[in-house]
């Protein structure tokens, strides 16, 4: 296979054509991978989990799901869950704001910005941030709707398989979030680690496939 590491705290993009399958790694667990996806014909289109939600009746995305649009247009089958059901449609990416408040006086890496730079490396800038996809992401509602993030479950070598519809650009980061807060664990205590991006042999045209 081929592939594209993603270093901890840190984001790649690339490019992927209508039938092309990827998995997304997290080699040593509990690490949440944040997704977005965009028409590379036009990026305005992007990635929605709220449409894709709608459709599903479902809070978190399934293997067998159709991942849709802002335009609730087809983009991506969820082909395979190697991950047990370990994800997250609810969390909007972590940005330098959402830092400020709790506290951090350093700069900090986060997700948003991830995305902008990973996106810029290919030419593109992207104005609204879109709500991700959180890969690897154990939030769960409670009984009186209290919303958590227990410690992440998620076991080394987990992953899932997408199959793009359309002709896309899709970016994944590394979630940088390692603020110890009560009931939100996000990543491992010890820290965010790297993911991998694997093409799936036999789906994989080289000229589509750029970093």
């Amino acid at each position: 296979m081929k592939t594209i590491e993603i270093p901890a705290a840190a984001g790649r993009a690339f490019h992927t054509s209508t039938g092309q399958a990827f998995r997304i790694v997290t080699p040593h667990g509990h690490q949440a991978a944040d997704f977005f996806a965009f028409n590379a014909v036009n990026i305005d289109e992007s990635l929605s989990p709220n449409h894709t939600l709608v459709r599903t009746r479902c809070i978190k995305p399934r293997q067998g799901d159709v991942l849709l649009s802002c335009y609730r247009r087809p983009m991506l089958d969820f082909v395979a869950d190697h991950a047990e059901g370990v994800h997250d449609m609810m969390i909007a990416a972590c940005d330098p704001h959402r830092y400020e408040q709790l506290g951090v006086t350093q700069p900090h890496a986060s997700c948003a910005d991830n995305l902008r730079t990973s996106m810029q490396r290919l030419g593109y800038v992207v104005k609204v941030v879109p709500q991700p996809i959180n890969f690897f992401t154990h939030t769960k509602v409670e009984s009186d709707s209290a919303f958590v993030s227990p410690p992440n479950p998620v076991k080394p070598g987990a992953y899932v398989e997408l199959q793009a519809k359309m002709n896309l650009i899709c970016a994944v980061s590394s979630c940088p979030f390692d603020v110890k807060l009560p009931d939100w664990t996000i990543n491992a205590s010890s820290g965010p680690t790297e993911l991998m991006v694997e093409f799936v042999e036999g789906k994989v045209k080289s000229n589509n496939f750029l970093i």
